[in-house]
């Protein structure tokens, strides 16, 4: 990776999710349309095709000889090799794009070896970038659009607390989940069981966490970690595109990704199950371990 200029692709990303973000911004969700993929919680937009068009364009011209896997342009088979890779999702939150909602995002990761490189996560409704390159950091930077500080935009390091307190438990945390859209089978009846119990009081054996957040976004969810306002976020059955950039802000800001099963480490990046722990002095891998016992014996089955 000695000949790849990392801060290169990073300013590449930025510009191209301002882009990207202006074309999100310009939809009315009302008007365009929509279908299914998996079933009616699985949606697809004409906004996500063309925004990822756009995307595909944009770095095809500028690095012809990386690697592009995106969302809507996925076909089964496709494979996260080695080779450097841009990994894109070009709505992250796409229901609540077609609701509306302001939290949705544009996604752009960059793989080498497998491994996340460089993220750029883009919310344009709150004009709230989050942007990572590896060994230089984790920043998010909001309202440079908007004009907020000389066009320069709010920029803060992340973690946003300069003094991260230490993890102290499951019932001191902040966990963020998500349902999915596949509500049947063996993986529902394993996420609802671990959402009860984390959920539920101490004295009738649950973790009693603070509470649970689902932002509808897993990039969103992970930058949330990264910068210190959720303690952790467990996931099953999102895809590489889902995770890739927040995963590399995520790490520069400190935190951990480990699986979403319990006993796996070292996640690969198309594991399809993470658990996500934010940065700390003390707690990331006691945490990891009391989350895996709220688990137990069950086992997401997502497949790559």
């Amino acid at each position: 990776m000695t000949d790849i200029n990392l801060q290169e692709i990073h300013d590449t990303l930025i510009s191209v999710a301002h882009e990207a973000g202006r074309m999100i911004l310009s939809a009315n969700p009302t008007d365009i349309a929509t279908g299914t993929k998996l079933n009616s919680a699985d949606i697809v937009t004409e906004t996500d095709k063309a925004v990822e068009a756009l995307v595909s364009s944009r770095l095809s011209a500028a690095y012809p000889s990386f690697a592009f896997i995106g969302e809507e342009t996925y076909k089964p088979g496709m494979q996260v090799t080695s080779a450097p890779t841009f990994i894109v999702d070009p709505i992250d939150g796409t229901t609540n794009f077609v609701h509306g909602f302001p939290d949705a995002c544009i996604s752009l990761g960059f793989a080498v070896d497998r491994r996340p490189a460089v993220g750029v996560v883009y919310n344009p409704y709150q004009d709230l970038l989050f942007t990572a390159v590896r060994g230089g950091g984790a920043y998010r930077t909001q309202g440079a659009v908007w004009g907020l500080e000389g066009g320069k935009g709010r920029r803060n390091k992340l973690p946003l607390s300069g003094h991260p307190a230490p993890l102290r438990g499951l019932d001191a945390s902040l966990v963020a989940t998500e349902w999915g859209s596949s509500r049947d089978g063996v993986n529902y009846e394993v996420k609802t069981a671990v959402f009860k119990k984390l959920c539920a009081s101490k004295e009738s054996g649950g973790a009693m966490v603070h509470s649970l957040r689902s932002m509808g976004s897993a990039a969103l969810n992970l930058c949330a970690v990264a910068a210190g306002q959720l303690d952790a976020y467990w996931e099953g059955g999102c895809w590489a595109w889902d995770v890739c950039a927040g995963w590399a802000i995520l790490s520069e800001a400190g935190g951990i990704m480990a699986g979403g099963n319990p006993g796996v480490w070292d996640p690969k990046i198309d594991e399809r199950k993470y658990l996500a722990v934010r940065g700390a002095p003390a707690g990331q891998k006691e945490l990891v371990e009391e989350f895996w016992a709220v688990i137990g014996d069950g086992r997401m089955e997502y497949e790559s």
